[in-house]
Protein backbone atom coordinates (compact mmCIF):
# COMPACT_ATOMS: atom_id res chain seq x y z
CA UNK A 1 0.00 0.00 0.00
CA UNK A 2 2.94 2.31 0.70
CA UNK A 3 3.82 2.33 -2.96
CA UNK A 4 0.24 3.00 -4.04
CA UNK A 5 -0.42 6.11 -1.91
CA UNK A 6 2.01 8.39 -3.77
CA UNK A 7 0.45 7.24 -7.02
CA UNK A 8 -2.99 8.17 -5.74
CA UNK A 9 -1.70 11.51 -4.48
CA UNK A 10 -0.08 12.25 -7.81
CA UNK A 11 -3.26 11.30 -9.62
CA UNK A 12 -5.30 13.57 -7.38
CA UNK A 13 -2.86 16.45 -8.00
CA UNK A 14 -3.06 15.89 -11.75
CA UNK A 15 -6.85 15.75 -11.52
CA UNK A 16 -6.87 18.94 -9.42
CA UNK A 17 -4.59 20.68 -11.86
CA UNK A 18 -6.74 19.67 -14.80
CA UNK A 19 -9.87 21.12 -13.19
CA UNK A 20 -8.41 24.01 -11.17
CA UNK A 21 -5.04 24.59 -12.76
CA UNK A 22 -5.36 28.37 -12.45
CA UNK A 23 -5.38 28.20 -8.64
CA UNK A 24 -2.59 25.63 -8.57
CA UNK A 25 -0.33 27.76 -10.78
CA UNK A 26 -0.99 30.76 -8.55
CA UNK A 27 0.12 28.81 -5.51
CA UNK A 28 3.38 28.01 -7.23
CA UNK A 29 4.01 31.50 -8.67
CA UNK A 30 3.08 34.02 -6.02
CA UNK A 31 5.64 36.47 -7.41
CA UNK A 32 3.43 36.91 -10.46
CA UNK A 33 0.20 37.72 -8.58
CA UNK A 34 -1.03 40.42 -6.21
CA UNK A 35 -2.92 39.29 -3.12
CA UNK A 36 -4.88 42.35 -1.99
CA UNK A 37 -7.61 43.33 0.44
CA UNK A 38 -10.68 44.12 -1.62
CA UNK A 39 -11.39 47.20 0.49
CA UNK A 40 -8.05 48.70 -0.59
CA UNK A 41 -9.31 48.88 -4.18
CA UNK A 42 -12.14 51.24 -3.30
CA UNK A 43 -11.79 54.89 -4.35
CA UNK A 44 -11.60 57.54 -1.64
CA UNK A 45 -14.88 58.70 -0.11
CA UNK A 46 -15.96 62.20 0.86
CA UNK A 47 -15.63 61.23 4.52
CA UNK A 48 -12.07 60.02 4.09
CA UNK A 49 -9.35 62.32 5.41
CA UNK A 50 -6.50 63.59 3.24
CA UNK A 51 -3.36 61.54 3.84
CA UNK A 52 -0.46 63.45 2.24
CA UNK A 53 2.42 61.35 1.01
CA UNK A 54 5.60 61.68 3.11
CA UNK A 55 7.37 61.75 -0.25
CA UNK A 56 6.43 65.10 -1.67
CA UNK A 57 7.08 68.76 -2.07
CA UNK A 58 10.00 69.22 0.30
CA UNK A 59 12.24 70.75 -2.33
CA UNK A 60 11.99 74.34 -3.49
CA UNK A 61 11.37 73.26 -7.08
CA UNK A 62 8.65 70.73 -6.21
CA UNK A 63 4.86 71.10 -6.17
CA UNK A 64 2.32 68.93 -4.38
CA UNK A 65 0.07 66.98 -6.75
CA UNK A 66 -3.58 66.44 -5.82
CA UNK A 67 -6.51 64.82 -7.56
CA UNK A 68 -8.95 67.61 -8.39
CA UNK A 69 -11.98 65.73 -6.98
CA UNK A 70 -10.30 64.05 -4.00
CA UNK A 71 -10.28 64.80 -0.23
CA UNK A 72 -6.91 66.58 -0.57
CA UNK A 73 -8.31 69.07 -3.08
CA UNK A 74 -9.75 72.39 -1.98
CA UNK A 75 -11.37 73.07 -5.35
CA UNK A 76 -14.74 71.38 -4.97
CA UNK A 77 -17.47 73.96 -5.43
CA UNK A 78 -20.48 71.67 -5.53
CA UNK A 79 -20.26 67.91 -4.97
CA UNK A 80 -23.52 67.41 -6.82
CA UNK A 81 -21.82 68.61 -10.00
CA UNK A 82 -19.01 66.07 -9.68
CA UNK A 83 -18.94 63.87 -12.82
CA UNK A 84 -20.17 60.28 -12.57
CA UNK A 85 -17.92 57.37 -13.51
CA UNK A 86 -19.64 57.09 -16.87
CA UNK A 87 -19.15 60.82 -17.48
CA UNK A 88 -15.47 60.56 -16.50
CA UNK A 89 -14.96 57.79 -19.03
CA UNK A 90 -16.92 59.67 -21.69
CA UNK A 91 -14.76 62.76 -21.13
CA UNK A 92 -11.73 60.50 -21.34
CA UNK A 93 -12.91 59.20 -24.69
CA UNK A 94 -13.36 62.78 -25.93
CA UNK A 95 -9.80 63.53 -24.91
CA UNK A 96 -8.52 60.43 -26.69
CA UNK A 97 -10.47 61.39 -29.83
CA UNK A 98 -8.74 64.78 -29.71
CA UNK A 99 -5.32 63.16 -29.37
CA UNK A 100 -6.05 60.87 -32.30
CA UNK A 101 -7.06 63.86 -34.40
CA UNK A 102 -3.84 65.71 -33.59
CA UNK A 103 -1.65 62.69 -34.30
CA UNK A 104 -3.56 61.71 -37.44
CA UNK A 105 -5.11 65.00 -38.61
CA UNK A 106 -8.03 64.89 -41.00
CA UNK A 107 -9.99 67.61 -42.71
CA UNK A 108 -12.33 69.15 -40.16
CA UNK A 109 -14.66 72.10 -40.30
CA UNK A 110 -13.50 75.26 -38.57
CA UNK A 111 -15.59 76.76 -35.80
CA UNK A 112 -15.10 80.08 -34.03
CA UNK A 113 -15.51 81.38 -30.52
CA UNK A 114 -16.32 85.07 -30.36
CA UNK A 115 -15.11 87.04 -27.39
CA UNK A 116 -18.15 88.50 -25.66
CA UNK A 117 -16.35 90.26 -22.85
CA UNK A 118 -14.65 93.64 -22.90
CA UNK A 119 -11.29 92.53 -21.53
CA UNK A 120 -8.72 94.01 -19.14
CA UNK A 121 -6.19 96.40 -18.37
CA UNK A 122 -4.19 98.10 -21.06
CA UNK A 123 -6.30 97.25 -24.09
CA UNK A 124 -9.86 96.26 -24.79
CA UNK A 125 -10.68 93.27 -26.94
CA UNK A 126 -13.06 94.40 -29.63
CA UNK A 127 -15.75 92.13 -31.06
CA UNK A 128 -13.13 89.81 -32.46
CA UNK A 129 -13.60 86.22 -33.55
CA UNK A 130 -10.66 83.94 -32.92
CA UNK A 131 -10.72 80.96 -35.26
CA UNK A 132 -10.70 77.70 -33.34
CA UNK A 133 -10.76 74.13 -34.61
CA UNK A 134 -13.96 72.20 -34.14
CA UNK A 135 -14.07 69.56 -31.43
CA UNK A 136 -12.59 66.79 -33.54
CA UNK A 137 -9.57 68.86 -34.47
CA UNK A 138 -9.05 70.70 -31.22
CA UNK A 139 -6.38 70.36 -28.60
CA UNK A 140 -6.77 67.83 -25.85
CA UNK A 141 -8.65 69.03 -22.79
CA UNK A 142 -8.45 69.02 -19.04
CA UNK A 143 -6.79 66.38 -16.90
CA UNK A 144 -7.26 65.02 -13.40
CA UNK A 145 -4.42 66.38 -11.29
CA UNK A 146 -3.71 69.87 -9.96
CA UNK A 147 -0.75 71.81 -8.58
CA UNK A 148 -0.53 75.24 -6.93
CA UNK A 149 1.66 77.91 -8.53
CA UNK A 150 2.16 81.61 -7.92
CA UNK A 151 1.58 84.21 -10.63
CA UNK A 152 2.35 87.93 -10.65
CA UNK A 153 3.99 90.43 -8.30
CA UNK A 154 2.97 90.16 -5.52
CA UNK A 155 2.23 86.53 -6.33
CA UNK A 156 -1.28 85.13 -6.30
CA UNK A 157 -1.61 81.39 -5.66
CA UNK A 158 -3.54 79.55 -8.38
CA UNK A 159 -4.55 75.88 -8.64
CA UNK A 160 -3.89 74.70 -12.19
CA UNK A 161 -4.44 71.34 -13.87
CA UNK A 162 -1.08 70.05 -15.11
CA UNK A 163 -1.09 68.30 -18.45
CA UNK A 164 1.73 66.68 -20.43
CA UNK A 165 -0.56 66.56 -23.47
CA UNK A 166 -0.95 70.35 -23.67
CA UNK A 167 1.59 73.07 -24.43
CA UNK A 168 -0.11 76.29 -23.46
CA UNK A 169 -0.54 77.59 -19.90
CA UNK A 170 -3.49 79.88 -19.15
CA UNK A 171 -5.56 81.14 -16.25
CA UNK A 172 -8.84 82.99 -15.96
CA UNK A 173 -8.34 86.73 -15.66
CA UNK A 174 -10.39 89.66 -14.36
CA UNK A 175 -12.68 91.16 -15.37
CA UNK A 176 -14.29 87.74 -15.65
CA UNK A 177 -17.87 87.40 -14.50
CA UNK A 178 -20.51 86.29 -17.00
CA UNK A 179 -18.09 84.75 -19.51
CA UNK A 180 -16.08 82.50 -17.17
CA UNK A 181 -16.71 79.24 -15.33
CA UNK A 182 -16.68 79.10 -11.52
CA UNK A 183 -13.32 78.59 -9.86
CA UNK A 184 -12.28 78.26 -6.22
CA UNK A 185 -9.32 80.68 -6.23
CA UNK A 186 -9.87 84.43 -6.66
CA UNK A 187 -9.61 85.22 -10.38
CA UNK A 188 -6.20 86.62 -11.30
CA UNK A 189 -6.36 90.39 -11.83
CA UNK A 190 -3.52 91.58 -14.11
CA UNK A 191 -3.99 95.18 -12.95
CA UNK A 192 -2.75 94.14 -9.50
CA UNK A 193 0.56 92.74 -10.76
CA UNK A 194 3.45 95.15 -11.28
CA UNK A 195 5.24 92.69 -13.61
CA UNK A 196 2.34 91.89 -15.97
CA UNK A 197 2.38 92.98 -19.62
CA UNK A 198 0.59 92.03 -22.83
CA UNK A 199 2.42 90.70 -25.90
CA UNK A 200 2.10 92.74 -29.07
CA UNK A 201 0.89 91.39 -32.40
CA UNK A 202 4.25 92.25 -33.96
CA UNK A 203 6.09 89.88 -31.60
CA UNK A 204 7.36 86.66 -33.15
CA UNK A 205 5.95 84.87 -30.10
CA UNK A 206 2.46 85.88 -31.16
CA UNK A 207 2.92 83.69 -34.23
CA UNK A 208 4.14 80.85 -32.00
CA UNK A 209 0.76 80.78 -30.24
CA UNK A 210 -0.65 78.94 -33.27
CA UNK A 211 1.52 75.85 -32.70
CA UNK A 212 0.82 75.83 -28.96
CA UNK A 213 -2.95 76.25 -29.21
CA UNK A 214 -3.81 74.73 -32.63
CA UNK A 215 -5.50 78.01 -33.54
CA UNK A 216 -4.34 81.16 -35.34
CA UNK A 217 -3.82 84.15 -33.05
CA UNK A 218 -5.90 87.30 -33.38
CA UNK A 219 -5.30 90.95 -32.55
CA UNK A 220 -7.05 93.64 -30.56
CA UNK A 221 -5.45 96.93 -31.53
CA UNK A 222 -1.76 96.00 -31.15
CA UNK A 223 -2.28 93.23 -28.57
CA UNK A 224 -1.94 89.52 -29.36
CA UNK A 225 -5.06 87.44 -28.65
CA UNK A 226 -4.99 83.66 -28.22
CA UNK A 227 -7.84 81.17 -28.56
CA UNK A 228 -7.74 77.54 -27.52
CA UNK A 229 -10.50 74.93 -27.71
CA UNK A 230 -10.42 71.46 -26.19
CA UNK A 231 -11.75 68.05 -27.16
CA UNK A 232 -14.79 68.37 -24.88
CA UNK A 233 -15.68 71.78 -26.41
CA UNK A 234 -14.22 73.71 -23.46
CA UNK A 235 -12.31 76.82 -24.51
CA UNK A 236 -10.31 79.84 -23.36
CA UNK A 237 -9.89 83.16 -25.20
CA UNK A 238 -7.94 86.19 -24.00
CA UNK A 239 -4.69 88.14 -23.99
CA UNK A 240 -1.33 86.54 -24.69
CA UNK A 241 0.78 87.97 -21.85
CA UNK A 242 3.82 87.56 -19.63
CA UNK A 243 4.38 87.80 -15.89
CA UNK A 244 6.41 86.27 -13.06
CA UNK A 245 5.77 82.58 -12.31
CA UNK A 246 6.57 81.08 -8.89
CA UNK A 247 7.17 77.33 -8.68
CA UNK A 248 7.60 75.80 -5.26
CA UNK A 249 8.70 77.71 -2.18
CA UNK A 250 11.28 79.99 -3.76
CA UNK A 251 11.83 79.24 -7.46
CA UNK A 252 10.96 82.28 -9.60
CA UNK A 253 10.67 82.34 -13.39
CA UNK A 254 10.76 85.83 -14.87
CA UNK A 255 8.90 86.77 -18.06
CA UNK A 256 6.76 83.66 -18.22
CA UNK A 257 4.44 83.64 -21.27
CA UNK A 258 0.86 82.50 -20.70
CA UNK A 259 -2.76 83.14 -21.60
CA UNK A 260 -4.79 85.63 -19.57
CA UNK A 261 -8.26 84.33 -20.40
CA UNK A 262 -11.38 86.43 -20.10
CA UNK A 263 -13.77 84.27 -22.07
CA UNK A 264 -13.58 80.73 -20.73
CA UNK A 265 -15.89 77.77 -20.61
CA UNK A 266 -15.46 74.16 -19.60
CA UNK A 267 -15.23 71.33 -17.10
CA UNK A 268 -12.07 72.31 -15.25
CA UNK A 269 -13.19 71.17 -11.80
CA UNK A 270 -12.97 74.56 -10.08
CA UNK A 271 -9.32 75.03 -11.08
CA UNK A 272 -8.01 78.41 -12.21
CA UNK A 273 -6.75 77.10 -15.56
CA UNK A 274 -4.19 74.75 -17.04
CA UNK A 275 -0.41 74.26 -16.99
CA UNK A 276 1.01 72.88 -20.25
CA UNK A 277 3.97 70.50 -19.94
CA UNK A 278 4.29 69.47 -23.60
CA UNK A 279 7.33 69.93 -25.85
CA UNK A 280 6.37 73.15 -27.64
CA UNK A 281 8.56 76.21 -27.00
CA UNK A 282 5.74 77.92 -25.07
CA UNK A 283 5.31 75.04 -22.60
CA UNK A 284 6.49 75.42 -19.01
CA UNK A 285 9.35 72.98 -19.63
CA UNK A 286 10.69 74.85 -22.64
CA UNK A 287 10.31 78.26 -21.03
CA UNK A 288 12.14 77.04 -17.92
CA UNK A 289 14.85 75.12 -19.81
CA UNK A 290 17.66 77.45 -18.73
CA UNK A 291 16.72 77.02 -15.09
CA UNK A 292 15.81 73.31 -14.99
CA UNK A 293 17.59 71.82 -17.99
CA UNK A 294 14.38 70.55 -19.66
CA UNK A 295 13.85 67.86 -17.02
CA UNK A 296 10.79 67.25 -14.86
CA UNK A 297 9.25 64.36 -12.97
CA UNK A 298 6.01 63.53 -11.24
CA UNK A 299 4.32 60.86 -9.16
CA UNK A 300 0.55 60.37 -9.19
CA UNK A 301 -0.88 59.01 -5.91
CA UNK A 302 -2.62 55.63 -5.79
CA UNK A 303 -5.76 57.15 -4.26
CA UNK A 304 -7.31 60.61 -4.42
CA UNK A 305 -7.00 60.78 -0.61
CA UNK A 306 -3.21 60.94 -0.92
CA UNK A 307 -0.82 63.30 -2.70
CA UNK A 308 2.05 63.10 -5.16
CA UNK A 309 4.61 65.56 -6.47
CA UNK A 310 5.64 67.43 -9.61
CA UNK A 311 9.30 68.41 -9.59
CA UNK A 312 11.27 70.56 -12.04
CA UNK A 313 14.91 69.76 -12.73
CA UNK A 314 16.91 66.69 -11.77
CA UNK A 315 16.86 64.97 -8.40
CA UNK A 316 13.12 65.06 -7.95
CA UNK A 317 12.56 61.32 -7.55
CA UNK A 318 12.08 59.16 -4.47
CA UNK A 319 12.25 55.74 -6.12
CA UNK A 320 15.33 53.65 -5.29
CA UNK A 321 16.15 53.15 -8.97
CA UNK A 322 14.99 54.52 -12.32
CA UNK A 323 14.96 52.54 -15.56
CA UNK A 324 14.95 54.55 -18.78
CA UNK A 325 13.48 54.09 -22.22
CA UNK A 326 14.22 56.38 -25.20
CA UNK A 327 11.79 59.17 -26.06
CA UNK A 328 10.66 58.86 -29.66
CA UNK A 329 10.09 61.71 -32.09
CA UNK A 330 6.91 62.02 -34.09
CA UNK A 331 6.42 64.50 -36.90
CA UNK A 332 2.65 64.07 -36.57
CA UNK A 333 2.65 64.80 -32.84
CA UNK A 334 5.85 66.76 -32.06
CA UNK A 335 4.48 68.12 -28.76
CA UNK A 336 3.65 64.66 -27.37
CA UNK A 337 5.89 62.23 -25.48
CA UNK A 338 6.17 58.89 -27.28
CA UNK A 339 7.93 55.77 -26.00
CA UNK A 340 8.49 52.31 -27.45
CA UNK A 341 6.18 49.71 -25.89
CA UNK A 342 7.48 46.32 -27.05
CA UNK A 343 5.60 43.70 -25.06
CA UNK A 344 3.35 42.79 -22.14
CA UNK A 345 3.03 40.03 -19.54
CA UNK A 346 0.08 38.79 -17.48
CA UNK A 347 0.79 36.65 -14.43
CA UNK A 348 4.41 36.33 -15.52
CA UNK A 349 3.49 34.96 -18.95
CA UNK A 350 4.52 36.96 -22.02
CA UNK A 351 1.61 37.72 -24.30
CA UNK A 352 1.77 36.54 -27.88
CA UNK A 353 1.74 39.90 -29.63
CA UNK A 354 3.44 40.50 -32.96
CA UNK A 355 6.19 43.19 -32.78
CA UNK A 356 4.48 44.96 -35.67
CA UNK A 357 1.43 45.68 -33.48
CA UNK A 358 3.34 48.38 -31.59
CA UNK A 359 5.24 49.66 -34.62
CA UNK A 360 2.79 52.46 -35.50
CA UNK A 361 5.02 55.14 -33.96
CA UNK A 362 5.12 54.03 -30.34
CA UNK A 363 2.81 54.63 -27.42
CA UNK A 364 2.02 58.13 -26.19
CA UNK A 365 2.37 58.66 -22.43
CA UNK A 366 -0.12 61.21 -21.14
CA UNK A 367 -0.85 62.54 -17.65
CA UNK A 368 -4.41 63.54 -18.56
CA UNK A 369 -5.76 60.38 -20.20
CA UNK A 370 -7.27 58.05 -17.59
CA UNK A 371 -7.52 54.66 -19.33
CA UNK A 372 -4.69 53.10 -21.35
CA UNK A 373 -5.60 52.49 -24.99
CA UNK A 374 -3.99 49.58 -26.85
CA UNK A 375 -4.00 48.41 -30.47
CA UNK A 376 -6.84 45.89 -31.07
CA UNK A 377 -4.59 42.82 -31.24
CA UNK A 378 -2.67 43.80 -28.10
CA UNK A 379 -5.83 44.49 -26.12
CA UNK A 380 -7.39 41.20 -27.28
CA UNK A 381 -4.34 39.26 -26.04
CA UNK A 382 -4.35 41.13 -22.73
CA UNK A 383 -8.08 40.72 -22.18
CA UNK A 384 -7.98 37.00 -22.95
CA UNK A 385 -5.05 36.28 -20.62
CA UNK A 386 -6.39 38.46 -17.82
CA UNK A 387 -9.89 36.93 -18.04
CA UNK A 388 -8.42 33.44 -17.86
CA UNK A 389 -6.37 34.33 -14.78
CA UNK A 390 -9.46 35.88 -13.11
CA UNK A 391 -11.86 33.10 -14.12
CA UNK A 392 -12.79 32.17 -10.54
CA UNK A 393 -14.37 35.60 -9.94
CA UNK A 394 -17.88 36.46 -11.18
CA UNK A 395 -18.16 38.85 -14.09
CA UNK A 396 -19.93 42.21 -13.83
CA UNK A 397 -21.55 44.38 -16.54
CA UNK A 398 -19.32 46.57 -18.69
CA UNK A 399 -18.73 50.16 -17.57
CA UNK A 400 -18.76 52.50 -20.56
CA UNK A 401 -15.59 51.71 -22.57
CA UNK A 402 -14.42 49.08 -20.02
CA UNK A 403 -15.62 45.61 -20.99
CA UNK A 404 -13.76 43.36 -18.52
CA UNK A 405 -15.37 43.87 -15.11
CA UNK A 406 -15.82 41.78 -11.96
CA UNK A 407 -18.13 41.61 -8.96
CA UNK A 408 -15.83 41.33 -5.94
CA UNK A 409 -18.43 42.37 -3.35
CA UNK A 410 -18.47 38.93 -1.70
CA UNK A 411 -14.68 38.71 -1.27
CA UNK A 412 -12.37 39.97 1.45
CA UNK A 413 -9.12 39.17 -0.36
CA UNK A 414 -8.54 38.61 -4.08
CA UNK A 415 -5.62 37.36 -6.12
CA UNK A 416 -4.86 39.46 -9.20
CA UNK A 417 -2.38 38.61 -11.96
CA UNK A 418 0.40 41.16 -12.25
CA UNK A 419 0.62 43.04 -15.54
CA UNK A 420 4.06 43.92 -16.86
CA UNK A 421 4.98 46.38 -19.62
CA UNK A 422 8.27 46.10 -21.51
CA UNK A 423 9.74 49.12 -23.28
CA UNK A 424 12.68 49.84 -25.54
CA UNK A 425 16.04 50.13 -23.79
CA UNK A 426 15.15 47.07 -21.63
CA UNK A 427 12.97 49.15 -19.32
CA UNK A 428 10.17 47.22 -17.66
CA UNK A 429 7.50 48.08 -15.10
CA UNK A 430 5.15 45.82 -13.16
CA UNK A 431 1.89 47.54 -12.33
CA UNK A 432 0.72 47.69 -8.71
CA UNK A 433 -2.87 46.61 -8.01
CA UNK A 434 -3.95 50.27 -8.12
CA UNK A 435 -2.64 50.45 -11.69
CA UNK A 436 -4.71 47.53 -12.96
CA UNK A 437 -8.31 48.38 -12.09
CA UNK A 438 -10.78 51.22 -12.49
CA UNK A 439 -13.21 50.80 -9.61
CA UNK A 440 -16.76 52.14 -9.57
CA UNK A 441 -17.59 50.00 -6.54
CA UNK A 442 -16.85 46.48 -5.33
CA UNK A 443 -19.61 45.13 -7.55
CA UNK A 444 -18.01 46.69 -10.64
CA UNK A 445 -14.21 46.45 -10.67
CA UNK A 446 -12.93 46.82 -14.23
CA UNK A 447 -9.67 46.22 -16.06
CA UNK A 448 -8.37 49.76 -16.73
CA UNK A 449 -7.41 49.13 -20.35
CA UNK A 450 -9.40 49.60 -23.54
CA UNK A 451 -8.83 48.62 -27.14
CA UNK A 452 -8.63 51.00 -30.07
CA UNK A 453 -11.09 50.35 -32.86
CA UNK A 454 -8.45 50.81 -35.54
CA UNK A 455 -4.94 49.38 -35.66
CA UNK A 456 -3.64 52.75 -36.87
CA UNK A 457 -5.03 54.66 -33.87
CA UNK A 458 -2.38 55.90 -31.46
CA UNK A 459 -1.75 53.80 -28.34
CA UNK A 460 -1.82 55.80 -25.09
CA UNK A 461 -0.40 54.99 -21.65
CA UNK A 462 -3.00 56.48 -19.30
CA UNK A 463 -2.62 57.81 -15.79
CA UNK A 464 -4.13 54.78 -14.00
CA UNK A 465 -1.11 52.76 -15.15
CA UNK A 466 1.23 55.56 -14.00
CA UNK A 467 0.02 55.62 -10.38
CA UNK A 468 2.76 55.53 -7.67
CA UNK A 469 5.63 55.54 -10.21
CA UNK A 470 8.20 58.30 -10.31
CA UNK A 471 8.09 59.22 -14.01
CA UNK A 472 11.07 61.23 -15.21
CA UNK A 473 10.86 63.26 -18.43
CA UNK A 474 14.49 63.95 -19.30
CA UNK A 475 13.70 65.77 -22.53
CA UNK A 476 17.25 67.11 -22.86
CA UNK A 477 18.70 63.59 -22.84
CA UNK A 478 15.87 62.15 -24.95
CA UNK A 479 14.70 59.58 -22.42
CA UNK A 480 11.87 58.79 -20.03
CA UNK A 481 12.31 56.92 -16.76
CA UNK A 482 10.15 54.81 -14.44
CA UNK A 483 10.80 54.21 -10.77
CA UNK A 484 8.49 52.27 -8.46
CA UNK A 485 7.41 53.61 -5.10
CA UNK A 486 7.64 57.32 -5.87
CA UNK A 487 4.58 58.12 -3.73
CA UNK A 488 1.77 56.36 -1.89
Amino acid sequence: MATIIPTIVISLVVLFCSTSCHCFVKAQNNDHFHSVQVSSLLPATDEEACNPSPKGNRRGNSLEVKHKHGPCSTLELDKSSRPSHVEILEHDESRVDSIRERVNPKLVEVDSVTDHKKVPKKDKIKQKAVGLPAKSGSTIGSGNYIVTVGLGTPKKDLNLIFDTGSDFTWTQCAPCTKSCYKQKDPVFDPSESSTYSNITCSSTLCTEVRSATSAPPGCSSTTCIYGIQYGDSSFSVGFFAKDTLSLGSHDIVQDFYFGCGENNQGLFGGSAGLMGLGRNQLSVISQCATKYGKVFSYCLPSKSSSTGHLTFGKGGTYAKSITYTPLLSSSSGPSFYFIDLQGMTVGGQKLSISPTVFSQGGVLIDSGTVITRLPPDAYSALQTAFSKAMSQYPKAPALSILDTCYDLSNYTTVTIPKIGLQFGGKAEIVLPASGIFYVKGLSQVCLAFAGNTDATDVAILGNVQQLTFDIVYDVAAGKLGFGSGGCL
